[in-house]
């Protein structure tokens, strides 16, 4: 798939149809997150590959608006290891760097023929506990968010985005 094509057509999924996704797929989906920029090249952000059905249901049921966990089955938690971040929890570029391994993410899975989507878990401090005590992370250890995948029903479908409206030349309300 063409990278523009990607970025157009990708969306967050919420419906999916409950198959396994193999392993190896997984792993390239988080390939595709470490291949992210960070601050500094510091390479800071680590990934939990969840697959394991019982730690699906309990983010499902611990998370709002996770819901989807229910049918994609398998989670990617975006993770930064903030002893060694930029700044550290200091600063935001942690989060900006997690960020965009999370967005390789759901490119690349869109690019595989997957469905994904992203559910926030920082800044809301009882999520971060929530998470961070389900997956058993160390102290210095901060996720970003839970990212479900899964196979998609085909029903939520790409849209068009683009507003010409938001888009400014040279100044801010200049247009042209």
């Amino acid at each position: 798939m063409e990278t523009l094509q990607a970025i157009f057509e990708r969306r967050s999924i919420r419906k999916y149809t409950g198959a396994s996704i193999e392993r190896e797929k997984l792993l390239t989906l988080v390939k595709a997150g470490m291949a992210a920029p960070s601050s500094r090249d510091t390479r800071h952000f680590h990934f939990v590959i969840i697959d394991d059905g019982k730690l699906i249901d309990q983010l499902n049921e611990g998370l709002p608006y996770s819901k989807m966990l229910a049918t994609a089955r398998h989670a990617i938690v975006v993770v930064s290891d903030l002893n060694v971040a930029h700044g550290g929890i200091e600063t935001d570029y942690w989060a900006q760097d997690c960020a965009a391994a999370s967005e390789n993410v759901l490119l690349a899975a869109k690019d595989l023929g997957l469905g994904a989507c992203w559910t926030g878990v920082h800044p809301r401090e009882e999520r971060v506990a929530f998470v961070s005590q389900s997956l058993g992370l160390p102290l210095n250890f901060r996720p970003l968010c839970v990212i479900a995948v899964g196979m998609p029903t085909g029903e939520d479908k790409a849209r068009d985005k683009f507003d010409p409206q938001h888009v400014y030349w040279n100044q801010w309300g200049k247009k042209e």
